[in-house]
Order: structure tokens, then sequence, then C-alpha cells
């Protein structure tokens, strides 16, 4: 593969732009490299500016469930657009997304939409707190939830990968407010509400992690959570700006079956298009301004594009009750095609998966929380990386990420691509790394 333009607009973009991307981990410093630059994404596929194609497994970090492109979605961003890009005024469409948001979600009463996930987790926190009257946080270590400033103290995701938990510029006060706990530790949890629950607003957690990799929740943790916030009175948050849509239609609070206080939306929701929300209680919901006293706007919140998209793509899945069996089986398919390939040359790798979401962590290990994922050989990984972009496998560029698999991941795809995982491994065992 040749990278000659994707090297030479990375160095101009290195001019202007605080290291050359917009998002920390597009910069691919924890895999090593220059990041290719994206002209277009078909079905399954990307296509970069060297006229590379990739297979892609980061779908935007998750709201290409349907695949790059899709007609029903373009089709509709279209129609909206030539009606006009943005009002600031009330649309009907708004109404619509809500609606079918709050039928796919029992537990979301009212919903509000707003422009990005970490607008919603910040959102959701301020709505906890006025609720509540207590300023204080629950977390888990590992977890991602936005970089506005209670979130970032041992946070996943790029935080985790680029090193830096603790941002600089968060002010002490803000991360003193925050408990952060282990993941998937039901008993630290449990003690620790039961000493504190007095200082605590809200508890907020993925119900399924994806930003320290994938790591389901462990029997009866999320039932401790939702069990002991119910006793002393303190809001559980879902962020389900991964999940939402994800791993089901009604996100992964259907699937198990636990019904939160609030929940947190982003990615599927906006079909591509920047697009976050928030919603759950009545009683809680109806704080938000103008109907309470609790502040939150956004010019672009309800853009007429994101929610044209947003409706566009769940009617979609709505309207095909068989695609979720299919991302499973796809994903099923590739989850065992990885581990026979790393068994077949030797390499130590633990792959875990929920629906459509896995990881491949470079260690034999279980990883259950961040600790165990922290494990992982990141240094093999950036190599392994390398070499499945080189193969034409475009990867998230991290060993912290959850890889998403599309409906247009046909058989043929995923087979293309466990043939490359066999030939990347055999590479490190050649290698002896």
């Amino acid at each position: 593969m040749k990278f000659a333009r994707s090297r030479k607009a990375f160095r101009r973009a290195l001019q202007g732009i605080p290291g050359g991307v917009n998002s920390p981990v597009r910069s691919f410093r924890a895999v090593g490299g220059d990041p290719p630059f994206i002209r277009e994404g078909r079905g399954g596929y990307l296509f970069d500016i060297d006229g590379n194609r990739y297979i892609d497994y980061v779908g935007s970090w998750g709201p290409l469930i349907l695949g790059h492109a899709p007609r029903a979605v373009t089709s509709a961003v279209a129609a909206a657009l030539r009606r006009g890009s943005t009002f600031g005024a009330p649309i009907p469409d708004e109404v619509r997304l809500a609606e079918l948001i709050r039928s796919a979600l029992p537990s979301i009463e009212r919903i509000r939409l707003v422009s990005s996930g970490t607008e919603a987790c910040m959102s959701a926190l301020r709505v906890a707190r006025a609720f509540t009257k207590r300023d204080g946080l629950i977390k888990f270590e590992g977890c991602y939830h936005g970089h506005a400033d209670p979130f970032l103290v041992k946070a996943g995701s790029g935080a985790a990968t680029l090193g830096t938990p603790n941002s600089p510029g968060v002010p002490r006060a803000a991360a003193r407010q925050t408990v952060v706990l282990p993941y998937n530790d039901s008993d630290a949890f449990r003690g620790t509400l039961r000493k504190r629950w007095r200082e605590i607003a809200a508890v907020i957690v993925e119900p399924v992690a994806g930003n320290m990799g994938v790591v389901p929740p462990a029997a009866g943790f999320l039932e401790t959570l939702r069990r002991e916030t119910r006793r002393t009175g303190t809001l559980l948050i879902f962020d389900e700006v991964i999940t939402g849509f994800r791993v089901a239609y009604g996100g992964a609070q259907t699937v198990l079956g636990i019904e939160p206080d609030l929940t947190t939306l982003g990615k599927i929701i906006g079909g591509g298009l920047p697009m976050g929300a928030y919603g759950g209680r009545r009683d809680a919901m109806s704080l938000v301004a103008p109907e309470g006293p609790v502040y939150q706007a956004g010019t672009l919140s309800g853009n007429p594009l994101a929610v044209a998209a947003g409706i566009a793509q769940l009617r979609a899945l709505r309207s095909d009750p068989g695609l979720y069996r299919r991302l499973e089986k796809q994903a099923f398919a590739l989850d065992e095609g990885i581990r026979a390939a790393a068994r077949g040359a030797s390499t130590p790798v633990r792959v875990n998966r929920f629906g459509s979401l896995l990881t491949v962590f470079f260690q034999p290990g279980p990883v259950t929380d961040w600790a165990s994922a922290a494990r992982s050989d990141t240094d093999r990984f950036g190599r392994f990386f390398r070499d499945m972009l080189r193969r034409g496998i475009y990867l998230p560029p991290s060993q912290y990420e959850a890889w998403f698999i599309s409906a247009a991941h046909t058989a043929a795809l995923i087979e293309r691509t466990v043939r490359a995982a066999r030939g990347a491994f055999h590479e490190l065992m050649r290698r002896g790394t």
C-alpha cells in the first residue's frame, strides 16, 4: 500500500491542528505510524486519499450500524438539507425521533436531544445533582463518559490510550466530587455507597463497557447497582452512547432487564451525524429548563439533518427484525475466527464480545475490569494493528476500543478479515514478538 498523500496531508494538519487531528485517538499515537486520510466510505469499506481500500471495523466509533452511506439515511439527509440545514426553532422531526426512542426504551419517559454523548452525560449528571440535592458522583475505572470535568478521572477510551486519565485543566474540586471504583466489583460499590450515599447524587456506568475494550457486566453487578441506588435515593445513569440500539433495538437495558433512572444516548440515534440525548424518569426530567430550573441549551440540538438521519436509521433497524441476529452471527464468526487464527500462531489473545461489539486483548487471561485490561501488551497490539492495516483491515487504533460489526459486513468480508489476522499473527510469531 502507498500512503504518500496521507503523510503529506498529516504533515499539513500538524501545522495548525493540535496533534494533527480533531480527536486524540485518530492520531495513531497508540499504535505507531501516521493515520490514513479518508476520502469516502461505502458499505463495509473505507477508501483513503491514496486509493487504498480497507474493511472497516471502526464504523465512526459505532454509529454506522448499517454500514457507510446507506441509501435510507443519505436520502433522508439530502431531503432535509434541501429544506434547510438549521433553524434554531422546533421542527416536527425532533418529536418523531423522541417518540421513536421513547417507544424503544421504556425507562425513558421524557427526553432531551443534544449534539454529542459528552453533552448528554454532562447534562444527565446536572439533572441528577439537582434532583437529589447532592454533588458527588460514582463512576467506574476504565469507563469513559465524555470529556466533561467530572468524568476525566481514571477515564477509559482515548484518555486511557494516551496515558492521561487525569487531564490537566480539570479543577481539583471537580475531581474530588468523583469517586472511582473498579468495574464489576459489587462489594466495593456496595460498601462505598452505603458509607457515602448522603453525598452521592448519581452512579454512572456503561452497562456493557466499551471504552476499555469490550467488558461485559459480571453476574449480579448491575443488579447490585440498581438495588443499592434505589435503597439510597441515588440516581442510576446508564451510559448507552455505544450500546444504545447497538446490542439490541432497545439497548443493553432491554437485553439485561434493568431500568436505570436516566439514560444517555448518542452514536446510532444520529445516523452518523452529531447527535446525543439524555432522558429518563418524568420527575427528574421535569427539572430541565424551560419546564424546570436546570439549565441546558444548544443552538444545534435537534438539528434537522441529524434528526432526519436518526429517524431513517432507527426506522430501518425497527423494520428488520432479523438484523440483530445477523449482526450477532457475523460477530460470532469473527470472534471464533480470530481465536482460531491466534491459536494457530501460538499468539496469546483474549476476545471479549457482547452482541456486535468485540475487542481482541493481547493477553491470555480474562478481562473483567480496567486492571485486567491494562495488562494487555499494547506494543504487540500496535504491531498487529499496523500489519492488519497493510493487509487492508482498518481496526480501531487502540488496544482499548471496541470493534464494530455492521450490517454491511458480509460473511466474505469476515472471512477475509480472519485470513488477514491469521497472516498478521504468524508474522508476529515469525518475528518473535
